[in-house]
């Protein structure tokens, strides 16, 4: 076989040399660069967003709710403070234009100086406190700002923790968001801690100046700036030498960030302050007044009595601190402290509702019982006027004569008896019109009455007037036999002193919110239980009781002013219930647990109501009852029950009747019109009384 020519040799392949790219490439080292940065930047942009929408979650979100804790304040009529109620912290929130320029300036000088540039933490100021505490090896400086001190003292506790911390900033951070710089300054001054159970730059201007915080000087203000940093040791009170010191540095820390001069700084260094002392919490002036508002403004805000107190609510009340002072005076007075023996009174302005002073019993601190408003006392022969008026409604008249003498009456279709007895069986054994038995408080005259004009009659009238107790169409019912409170009867009493008008007792004006908004104002109801005419003549009848021969006259001497009431006296009770056109006040005096008064006892209801009455309207002139339509007054001779002239008794007297029922006829044929003795329609005592009150 032919052989095959031979192949070639082939060259041996070259050793293989690393690939190169293009001139110019990044070097490996580059690349690594390249992609270190590329994923930090990444991580930047996840931040960023991540941050982003933080601050729109935090933004979005309510902040923790909180509860500032601010005392509540009553007031009086006359805008005086009666009582601020101790809700275990004095506060008193104020907005931020009603603090004074120094204590702000003094606050971010020693607080935070940076803190109209932050966002509610200071980095700088967290780097700084860091480098102080390392060198030191322990926490000797903090960092927060005024937002975050803020936000702790809203929404956590103070431990020292860094999950609190962290919480701290967040909130404050969130609080940044919310609300701008003013609003969070304003806030931290109205929670910061004073000491002495105050908290707020107002309540301890008040506490530690006696004046209000917009009212600060740049002394007063550096002092009050410097307490809350340790209250226990730079309060003036504790130590008056550190209060200065601290003042000092504030002073000089004001100066060196440029909010004050160092001549300003020196003059206030060198001024002498005035600290208040730290007086003891003063009695109530009026502590069951104070109780009843209280209540009422719990029930007329629909809150508990935790939220009253706390919350900051100014309750603007109708009570009059100097009727109220004179009203504490005359039962403290008249009634013998060291006995079990209690009083009660409670003043009304008729004319409006308005209760002007009210006094629950002689000892607060020892009873806080407010027999104001005991329903189980009988008020006796007070009870009366309700029967006349009545009767003046159903044909009688002031000469309406009954004979005084022991009686025995029967009543329900006569199977029934009832023996009413006088007081001490005093009686005048003869006939006596109407004006003599309220002065004389003849019981035969008013059982008389009540059974003429039908004790069902007299439940309704007394009623309507606002007494709501069991009421029973008993004949006894004419001798007060069923309870009343004093309150009961000194609103039915203000009605016929406003002419048969009786307006709802009103203690609250307005309640207002710690900012100022309004929550509650009173509309007091006012509805007329009687027509004026009869309701003058009765008054006009009542102010015999404090005449000669009157229940009442003991005290004439001390009541200056015309003025109508009626005495009740029980076995276990002493009233006094009377009214001048401007105040109606009950006064009842007894034993808490029912025991029976003594003579001496019994008429001890009188002179409270004289000395309050006269002390407490001292400043307003005498004025008489105005006298309405329908109404006329003539001079009439009481014996005859006829027109006077001289030749009847020398007892002659001015009577007022519904316009009508007058008598006609003189006590003579001869008849005296123009010689002082006034008959019909128009008389002289008309026209005296029109004088008198225009």
């Amino acid at each position: 076989m032919a052989e095959q020519p031979a192949t070639p040799e082939q060259p041996a392949a070259p050793a293989s040399k690393k690939k190169e790219g293009p001139a110019g490439s990044p070097s490996p080292w580059q690349r690594r660069l390249k992609r270190g940065f590329s994923f930090f930047f990444a991580a930047f942009l996840v931040i960023c967003v991540l941050t982003g929408f933080s601050l729109l979650y935090l933004r979005s979100q309510a902040l923790p709710v909180t509860k500032v804790l601010q005392t509540s304040q009553i007031f009086d009529v006359n805008g005086e403070l009666i009582e601020t109620l101790d809700s275990g912290q004095n506060r008193k929130i104020v907005p931020i234009n009603e603090i004074s320029v120094y204590v702000v300036k003094a606050t971010l000088a020693i607080e935070d100086q940076n803190f109209y540039n932050h966002p509610g933490f200071d980095v700088k100021s967290i780097a700084r406190a860091a480098v102080v505490n390392l060198k030191n090896m322990s926490k000797v400086q903090g960092a927060g700002t005024i937002t975050q001190q803020l936000a702790r003292n809203l929404y956590l506790n103070h431990d020292r923790t860094w999950t609190r911390k962290i919480k701290e900033t967040v909130y404050a951070v969130q609080m940044e968001m919310q609300l701008d710089k003013d609003q969070i300054l304003e806030s931290y001054l109205n929670q910061i801690y004073y000491g002495h159970s105050t908290y707020g730059i107002e309540a301890a201007s008040q506490l530690f100046f006696g004046k209000h915080a917009k009212d600060l000087t740049l002394a007063e203000s550096a002092l009050l700036v410097g307490v809350p940093k340790g209250p226990k040791y730079y309060s003036p009170y504790y130590n008056m030498e550190n209060a200065l010191d601290r003042k000092n540095v504030v002073l000089k820390t004001m100066v060196n960030e440029g909010f004050v001069t160092q001549q300003e700084a020196d003059a206030a260094a060198a001024q002498k302050l005035d600290i208040k002392p730290l007086a003891e919490k003063k009695p109530s002036p009026a502590p069951y007044f104070r109780d009843y508002i209280k209540n009422q403004a719990i029930q007329k805000l629909g809150i508990t009595e935790e939220q009253f107190e706390q919350g900051g609510h100014n309750i603007y009340t109708t009570l009059d601190l100097q009727a109220q002072k004179i009203a504490e005076q005359q039962v403290s007075k008249h009634i013998p402290k060291d006995s079990e023996l209690q009083g009660a009174l409670i003043s009304i302005d008729p004319r409006n509702g308005y209760i002007k002073a009210m006094v629950g019993g002689k000892n607060y601190e020892a009873n806080q019982f407010n027999r104001v408003f005991a329903t189980s006392r009988q008020p006796g022969s007070s009870f009366k006027p309700f029967v006349y008026l009545t009767a003046l409604q159903n044909g009688f008249t002031p000469l309406s004569k009954v004979r005084s003498e022991p009686r025995t009456f029967t009543y329900d279709d006569g199977r029934k008896t009832y023996t009413p007895r006088n007081f001490n069986d005093q009686y005048e054994n003869a006939d006596i019109d109407m004006r003599r038995a309220i002065a004389k408080s003849d019981n035969i005259y008013a059982v008389d009455t009540i059974l003429k004009v039908g004790p069902q009659q007299v439940v309704d009238t007394a009623r309507r007037f606002g007494i709501n107790g069991d009421l029973q169409p008993l004949p006894s019912l004419a001798l007060g036999t069923y309870p009343a409170s004093p309150f009961e009867m000194v609103s039915a009493f203000a009605a016929l002193a406003n002419q048969g008008v009786r307006v709802e007792p009103t203690a609250i004006i307005k309640i207002e919110d710690m900012a100022g908004l309004q929550l509650y104002k009173a509309e007091p109801k006012s509805e007329r239980v009687a027509d004026a005419a009869p309701s003058y003549v009765l008054t006009h009848m009542m102010e015999s009781v404090f005449e000669t021969g009157g229940t009442a006259s003991r005290v004439a001497a001390t009541i200056k002013r015309p003025v109508a009431g009626k005495t009740g006296t029980t076995d276990a009770d002493a009233w006094m219930v009377g009214y001048t056109p401007e105040l109606a006040t009950a006064v009842w005096v007894g034993y808490d647990k029912g025991r029976a008064i003594n003579t001496a006892e019994s008429h001890l209801a009188s002179p409270i109501f004289a000395g309050y009455t006269e002390g407490a309207l001292e400043a307003i002139p005498p004025k008489l009852f105005p006298v309405p339509e329908g109404v006329t007054t003539v001079y009439i001779d009481p014996v005859s029950g006829k027109l006077a002239n001289e030749d009847c008794s020398t007892e002659a007297r001015v009577e007022a009747f519904l316009t009508g029922t007058e008598p006609k006829e003189y006590c003579t044929n001869r008849s005296s019109r123009d010689k002082g003795f006034g008959s019909g329609a128009r008389s002289w005592w008309n026209d005296v009384k029109r004088w008198w009150n225009d």
